[in-house]
């Protein structure tokens, strides 16, 4: 199990539904190099791209709390970015970046941080964004053995009475998508529906999916994600790959996140380490 302040990150990275950040770029910047040669890169650490993350690494982001194996989505996604910029494995390195400090103004010492960071127009004043490289979705939690731990469809939770907290875009999800027979039972806290699913004065509760990976490993013993489903509607939550501000490696980076997705790898990366191996199958 992972430490509480560490899980507690993830939680911060998401935000209610009056917070979430822009559809897509976070805009390349009027500085951003006017190539995209590895040899014309400005880089932190000249012949060397410097990754910045928090420490732990935790999953499904990352695995064994090694950003540099290449394995769990966000290390993944990074080494892809990597090799799209034309840089091998052998040539990144990794910087421990606490997750605050990454998007607090001023010089950073890595050329771009991945470390499950919303886009926001808040944080845009202080640094640059990439396009978003995940579309935060929606997680069902339940716990083991329940009524509706097993469901594998949506439709398998229309009788659910399903806790979630006010004001978030899960509120929304749950209201759009799901449709429950029965009005949600909504929270001022989140903590309050967790506690009444601990309590099983409801059957699930649905939060977005990083928060679902924490509520499982560090909130709630004995539960489970039931599953994972996509929001519809409104501003959609991303991340994006975070730069100082006025980083010549804007547009670059733009670049290669929008040539991974348009590639449908980064739809394979998703589907290898936040479906399969993290135990969150897609609920249609």
């Amino acid at each position: 199990m992972l430490a509480f302040g560490v899980l507690a990150v993830a939680a911060a990275a998401c935000a209610p539904a009056n917070d979430t950040s822009t559809a897509s770029s976070g805009a390349a910047s009027p500085a951003a190099s006017a190539t995209c040669a590895k040899d014309q890169l400005p880089l932190t650490t000249p012949g060397k791209l410097t990754i910045g993350t928090d420490k732990p690494a935790f999953e499904p982001w990352f695995k064994n709390d090694d950003p540099s194996n290449g394995q769990g989505f966000e290390s993944a996604v990074a080494y892809a970015v990597a090799q799209k910029l034309g840089f091998t494995k052998d040539e990144v390195t990794w910087a421990v970046v606490p997750f605050d400090s990454s998007f607090a103004p001023g010089p950073k010492k890595f050329d771009f941080d991945v470390n499950q960071i919303s886009i926001s127009p808040e944080r845009q004043k202080a640094v640059d964004f990439s396009q978003g490289y995940y579309t935060v979705k929606q997680s069902v939690v339940a716990l083991e053995g329940s009524k509706y731990a097993g469901a594998t469809t949506l439709a398998e939770l229309k009788d659910a009475k399903i806790g979630v907290q006010a004001g978030t875009t899960s509120l929304q999800a749950v209201q759009r998508v799901i449709q429950p027979a029965s009005d949600p039972s909504v929270y001022n806290q989140q903590i309050d529906a967790i506690s009444a699913l601990k309590n099983k004065q409801i059957d699930a509760i649905v939060v977005d999916l990083p928060t679902g990976f924490y509520v499982t490993a560090a909130q709630v013993e004995h539960s489970k994600i039931v599953g994972q489903f996509a929001a519809t509607g409104g501003t959609p939550e991303e991340f994006g790959l975070l730069m100082q501000k006025g980083s010549g490696l804007a547009s670059c980076l733009d670049k290669a996140v929008g040539d991974l997705k348009s590639s449908g790898e980064l739809a394979t990366i998703e589907t290898q380490w936040l479906t399969g191996s993290a135990g969150a199958p897609e609920l249609k």
